[in-house]
Formats: structure tokens, sequence, C-alpha cells
């Protein structure tokens, strides 16, 4: 039994946390843009955090269920509906078979996950789930979903005994995203090898200004709408770059390297955005303003550190929480 892809959305993929150790080779990791998202939309259903699971942008794809199953959406909210009642973000639901999934208007964020127990039949491509559309590899047939795909799930399992006669139920916990006590209200970032090539003007305006996402912001970059300055005209050589890279262009916008980025770049690298706030960047989209702060080495780690401690703590809690209530069934 499987999913069918009713409707498309503009740009629904398969994901997971990336393609790792080929970037030498000038295939780029890719996976999911909000891999904090990403990850607890697979631990509400018990998964392992690297499993397959579906990306979405608004607007997203109608999904019909051909047998039971147990779901999870998180990340944005897109008003999500099982049979045209909503069902919340962050809680495990059971659906039953022939239920159609669709969404049915923005209300914030740019990316939203779709988890499923049963686990989508994927195949990896050099050892991830991950679409490569410019490779055209990995994921569904190496591109977007598409109106009538159908793919198939690993396992079968019966819910019957939870649904009743009901098209959905939820399961009676959720998950608490907050991971981080005090608010962000700027994304940090690291200063990057060539910082100190803006001039001082320009470094004042970096971390005191707000920049605006320009209209040329998807999976690969979002191009910052500014116009910094640096001391010299100098030329650098093609370096490794990677997810959350800040580049300075010959024009004077920023540009920050998302998901897809290039695996080498030759534009200066005035910052790179911690790990941990990657997440709050990926559900910004074009007209979003963004704030930058600068940190150093050791709080990034511990930033980090600190939001996988919280995705374990989800997982365990899950785990538990799930094997008790499907045992409880039994």
């Amino acid at each position: 039994m499987s999913l069918r892809i009713i409707k498309p959305g503009v740009l629904d993929t398969v994901q997971d946390l990336g393609r790792y150790g080929f970037q030498h080779l000038g295939i780029n990791p890719g996976g999911a843009m909000d891999r904090f998202a990403a990850q607890t939309a697979n631990l509400l259903v018990g998964n392992n955090i690297d499993e397959a699971i579906i990306e979405m942008h608004f607007p997203s794809s109608i999904f019909l269920f051909q047998q039971e199953t147990m779901i999870s959406v998180t990340g944005a909210d897109f008003s999500a509906t099982i049979n045209g009642e909503d069902i919340p973000l962050c809680q495990p639901v059971i659906v039953s078979k022939n239920s159609i999934l669709q969404f049915q208007r923005w209300k914030q964020g740019a990316r939203c996950y779709l988890g499923i127990k049963e686990n989508l039949n994927i195949q990896k491509w050099l050892n991830s789930y991950s679409t490569n559309i410019k490779a055209a590899c990995g994921g569904f047939n190496g591109r977007p979903l598409q109106k009538d795909d159908v793919i198939s799930f690993k396992e079968k399992n019966q819910y019957k005994i939870f649904l009743g006669e009901q098209d959905f139920s939820l399961l009676p916990w959720k998950a608490d995203i907050v991971w981080n006590e005090i608010p962000i209200d700027r994304v940090a970032l690291v200063p990057g090898n060539e910082w100190e090539w803006l001039t001082e003007n320009s470094k004042k305006e970096f971390l005191n200004e707000s920049f605006t996402i320009g209209s040329l912001a998807d999976r690969m970059g979002y191009r910052l709408q500014t116009t910094l300055q640096a001391k010299e005209n100098n030329e650098l050589v093609s370096a490794a770059v990677s997810f959350g890279t800040i580049q300075l262009l010959p024009n004077g916008e920023l540009i920050i390297l998302m998901a897809d980025h290039q695996t080498t770049g030759g534009y200066p690298r005035v910052g790179h955005v911690i790990s941990a706030h990657l997440p709050l960047l990926a559900q910004k989209q074009p007209g979003d303003k963004i704030y930058f702060r600068l940190t150093d080495q050791q709080h990034a780690e511990e930033l980090f550190l600190k939001q996988q401690q919280h995705l374990l703590q989800l997982q365990n809690a899950c785990k538990f929480k799930l094997e008790e209530f499907l045992n409880a069934g039994n």
C-alpha cells in the first residue's frame, strides 16, 4: 500500500539529513532545510532521525493515504487538514485508509515536514534519501513530487482499534519545540575568513541593521538586499563553503548559502550562521527581515549540543509514549 499525490505542490521533495562525504566530487550534502523540524517529524512517529521525510512549500501537495498510517506534521504552519478537519502541528496522528491530507492556507514559516511511521520505500543514493534535483538523483526519481506519483511504504501497521469509525485519531502528546530558554531574535554567526575585508562602517551596518530577503531565495541560497563595502577589491581563490556561509557579492549584496549550496565559492566569506540557528533561517522567505549578531565558536557548539540534547530527550519520550500507547491497544 502507498501514498498517492493527488495534486502537486510548488516544490515538494523527499529529504533526510543530507548526503555527506562527496563534496570533493562536487556533490553537495543537500538534505532538509529545517533539520530540527525534519528530525522532530520522524521522532514523533517513532522513526530514526535520518529516515526519509517529505519537505513541502506552500502551496503544498495533496496526499491520499491508501492504507492506515501514522503521521506527523512539523515546521511551518500551512493549516493541515485530514478530510477537511484541522490537525495540529507537532503531534502524532493516526490516519484511516483513503484519507486525504491537504494544506488549506499559509499561516507562518516557509517549509513544512511530513513524517510517516510506515517509512517511504525510497532507495538511497550515495547513502542518503535526499533529492538532488540538479543531478536528478536521490529522493523519488530525483525530482519534486508530481501528480499521480505513488510512493509505497516499507511497513504495514493496523490501527483500526484506535480509529474506530473516525477518519483520524490524535495521539495524546505533542513535541515541545522550544529548546532554547533565551528568545532568538537575531541569527547568530561566527566571523568568516574574510570578515576583516569589510570596512568598519559595513561591519557596523552588518550587526545593527536589518536585511530583507530578496525574491532570489530558494534552497540554494538567500540573497539579502544591501550594499556593504569591502576595503579593497581583492580576488579570492575558490574555497570550500557550507550550509550557512555568508558571501559578499561584488555589488555589495550578501548571499546566505542554504541546503543545496555549491561545494566551493570564490566570493569573500564574511560569516557563517551557526548550526543551531540554521532551522530558524530555513523558515524565512522572501520579504522577511533578518538581524545578525556575532558569537564565538564555543558558544556556537554549546547551543548546538543543547539543541541535540533536546532532540535526544524528545526521542526517548516519544519512544516510551508510543510503545505504551500501542501496547495498551493490544
